[in-house]
């Protein structure tokens, strides 16, 4: 099985995007690729979200099994990442002192970014697992729009994100499509919660979002500046070591806060049972790792801020899904907001249409003047 070699970034954020093969056969396989890494960004965190939610919901209480499922569904895409590594053909090593302490340098400098995107990663997991206790799904859910903004600012900073007209209408729409939807919840806090852990639970919302967003700019960052290879195996790698350095940190958090012990009783009290207690655990990390996995991939080939809008493009579908889960009622507002959450997500590909068109004539003309 080949990994494709991929050419792109956001054709804003630097010189990786004058990469691009612009051929049109090339060119479509590329968005076919970014449409089916949408896919797993929008199905891996509705599910995941509702899994999460599910989980406390049925009698779960362990903040860090809530966290630990959301980390260590990395190894799901490890027998992909051997496999394709038996295709790659490798090059002879220099040995001289100049190479081996410039790799030794790179080296040292790769695990220092893994451990700030797995630690970051553990924070934020933590994060939103409170989160997911103490408030209803789609609170945690609509909560989380706020990433658009926390990302943009980052984004600005970090990648020199360019805003245009588009780019803020779409982030606009996105935001008033989860605000009207936080305006319109009327589900009531999960029983048992009390205002103080009500509060808590937004709060580390908040908290949680932004960490997502500087860690979405952090990768951009990194594939730009420290992995310049352009092949889809730096993708891998980054997801493999970033979440191996997360799971690592969420495990000594769930074991020295005694939680292990009660694993146990909480698996017999579990309302569906202990094989449901499983498969719920199972599936839920299955999920966070193919969101996690579609999410880095579009940054790689777009931006981080539009692998942002891809995630709150599926932000207004949680809540819809969780009226058949949850028994949640559905409103025209949710219905509207829908529309809008469509709508920016439309305005922003537009942006990016604009941009390709604009690199494809650069490059056409380009090529006359050196054949002239």
């Amino acid at each position: 099985m080949d990994i494709p070699e991929t050419k792109g970034a956001n054709s804003s954020t630097g010189p990786v995007s004058e990469r691009r093969d612009f051929r049109p056969q090339s060119n479509m396989i590329r968005w076919l690729r970014i449409a089916l890494y949408a896919i797993f960004v929008v199905c891996g965190q509705t599910s995941a979200s509702l899994l999460t939610r599910l989980y406390f919901e049925k009698g779960g209480s362990s903040k860090w099994v809530g966290s630990l499922v959301q980390v260590v569904g990395f190894p799901v895409i490890l027998p992909y990442y051997f496999i394709s590594q038996r295709n790659l053909v490798t090059t002879p090593n220099s040995t001289s002192t100049a190479a081996v302490k410039t790799k030794l340098s790179s080296l040292l400098l790769l695990i220092c970014v893994y451990v700030y995107l797995g630690l970051l990663a553990a924070g934020n997991s933590y994060l939103y697992s409170v989160g997911f206790e103490y408030l209803p799904v789609s609170m945690v859910v609509l909560i989380s729009a706020s990433q658009l903004t926390f990302n943009a600012f980052f984004s600005y900073f970090l990648n020199s994100q360019k805003f245009t007209p588009f780019i803020i209408n779409s982030l606009i729409l996105l935001t008033i499509s989860s605000v009207l939807l936080v305006a319109n919840d009327s589900s009531e806090r999960p029983h048992g919660v009390s205002n103080e852990k009500y509060v808590t639970g937004f709060i580390c919302i908040i908290f949680g979002t932004a960490a997502y967003g500087l860690s979405l700019a952090s990768q951009q960052l990194t594939f730009q500046r420290v992995l310049k290879r352009q092949s889809f195996k730096v993708v891998m790698e980054l997801i493999i070591y970033q979440f191996l350095v997360a799971s690592i940190a969420t495990s000594i958090g769930f074991f020295a806060s005694g939680d292990w012990k009660l694993l146990k009783s909480e698996m017999d009290g579990y309302a569906p049972g202990k094989i449901s207690y499983v498969m719920n655990l199972l599936w839920t990390a299955v999920a966070w790792q193919v969101s996690v996995f579609g999410s880095v991939a579009l940054i790689f080939e777009l931006s981080a801020l539009f692998s942002n809008v891809i995630g709150a493009l599926g932000l207004p579908i949680t809540p819809i899904a969780a009226i058949f889960v949850f028994h949640e009622k559905m409103s025209g507002i949710k219905g509207i907001s829908m529309v809008l959450a469509i709508w920016g997500f439309v305005s922003y590909a537009y942006q990016h249409y604009l941009d390709d068109r604009k690199l494809n004539a650069e490059t056409k003309k380009a090529s006359e003047f050196s054949e002239a």
